[in-house]
């Protein structure tokens, strides 16, 4: 089984120079490359153009459709050759990790909630926050009856959402702020979606009422859970 790569180790690969020129080039034809043509434009061998292609499609950044030549159809029209085209989606990388994008999400669930339902944008936001809280709490899943199991699968999934927890004496703190710059700008708002948030995720998780308290403290995200 391929390894999965997470999002750093696909855009670094992107830092060979020739694997870069290759991304670009398929990047400028959306109706797709092959092999011939990439190894033609870039002035290196197929076997070379191949195995950029294909770390390529290996990281995620290209995908693959299997097509015969043009104009070459039915018996004796040869194997259906592979082409290559930019993968859909995006990568974002950020150093700490940012998710901006599921502060958007929330804001723009929370717009048109509050415009069909006739409430305030911050109450939409509140439940638009609290819904995908349980949503990424489900992810802890049933966890066995060893000490410490439940606090250890919230950390790991708290770390995949880039909140950087710290475990001291049952209580979890957030050494990152996922949604840092919007914090600064707008923070109760932001603090509030936040909360919401990571009380969905206890709730669902399991955890006691009020696991998910605000306790803002400089250098780290509002919000501690008590495991």
């Amino acid at each position: 089984m391929v390894p999965v790569m997470d999002e750093t180790e696909r855009v670094a690969t992107l830092a060979e120079p020739l694997r870069r020129r290759t991304y670009d080039h398929v990047a400028a034809h959306p109706e797709g490359v092959n092999r011939d043509g990439t190894a033609e434009t870039l002035g290196v061998s197929r076997s070379v153009a191949a195995f950029h292609l294909d770390k390529l499609v290996e990281a995620g950044l290209l995908q693959v459709d299997f097509r015969r030549p043009p104009g070459r159809r039915g018996p004796g029209a040869g194997r259906p050759a592979k082409w290559y085209r930019r993968a859909a989606g995006e990568v974002t990388v950020s150093v700490p990790e940012r998710r901006y994008d599921l502060a958007a999400s929330l804001l723009a669930t929370a717009i048109e909630r509050a415009g069909n339902a006739g409430v305030t944008v911050t109450t939409a936001l509140r439940e638009a926050a609290r819904e995908r809280g349980r949503r990424i709490g489900a992810e802890v899943g049933a966890v066995g009856g060893r000490s410490g199991a439940l606090e250890e699968r919230l950390v790991e999934v708290l770390a995949t959402y880039g909140y950087e927890p710290r475990v001291t004496d049952g209580v979890i703190t957030l050494a990152n702020c996922p949604f840092h710059l919007l914090a600064e700008a707008h923070r109760r708002l932001v603090c509030t979606m936040n909360h919401e948030l990571l009380c969905g995720l206890a709730e669902e998780a399991g955890l006691p009422d009020g696991a998910a308290r605000l306790a803002p403290a400089p250098g780290r995200c509002c919000v501690t859970l008590a495991a």
